[in-house]
């Protein structure tokens, strides 16, 4: 399973880096916004240095939700950088976006993804990637879990290639959910992903090693 990290902010993509398992980075307005990043020029140079800091699949998304628009902004967006996934949500028009980018190789993540028959659309257009909110759903007593589980049995089913892009990261156990269900990628703000890291039986075991090494000094 991918790791990507799902944020604006440089210093923890930095820090996610260098642990040695970033795969990727997702982003959106509302994390742009969280950084003080406003304005197409600012946010496209922020692209760019991110682009520098991860080699990998950046998902970068459109603020338009007009077939033309996306079109034009998308275009933009993939020009930056070859690693560039422009990220498009799932509308009428995004689904018509969705296609033309897949004709024209520029991969694309489907955003906003609540339901297995926009998962089947999304896929049959050409997307790159499906990004399933899974706490968004949580939030409304609806089990995300289940979702990525469909999603998964469909495209099993009939070999789609669209990954399934697991975001809306609130916990650890979301993500050890989404590899037992076979997840292609989650994305996670940087918490959730250090939390994996945690157990006490391992901070125990270390401080009783510890203690015993002065005892062989």
């Amino acid at each position: 399973m991918k790791f990507f990290i799902d944020t604006a902010n440089l210093d923890q993509i930095r820090e996610a880096q260098n642990l040695g398992i970033l795969d990727g980075v997702t982003t959106n307005p509302t994390l742009m916004a969280k950084e003080g990043i406003a304005g197409t020029n600012a946010i496209m140079q922020h692209y760019r240095t991110i682009c520098d800091i991860v080699d990998g699949p950046i998902s970068a998304e459109v603020l338009s939700t007009t077939y033309d628009e996306m079109i034009k902004e998308g275009d933009e967006l993939a020009a930056i950088h070859p690693n560039i996934v422009v990220k498009i949500p799932m509308i009428k028009d995004g689904v018509r976006a969705l296609k033309y980018f897949s004709d024209k190789g520029i991969k694309t993540n489907c955003t906003l993804i609540f339901s297995a028959g926009q998962a089947l659309l999304a896929a049959k257009a050409g997307a790159t990637y499906v990004s399933p909110f899974l706490g968004r759903l949580d939030d409304i007593s609806t089990d995300g879990m289940a979702l990525i589980d469909e999603i998964r049995t469909i495209y099993d089913n009939y070999s789609y290639e669209t990954q399934i892009l697991a975001a809306s990261i609130r916990h650890s156990m979301h993500i050890i959910n989404c590899a037992k269900i076979g997840a292609d990628v989650i994305t996670s703000p940087l918490g959730p992903i250090l939390s994996l890291l945690s157990h006490p039986l391992t901070d125990k075991g270390l401080a009783q090693f510890v203690e015993d090494s002065k005892k062989m000094a």
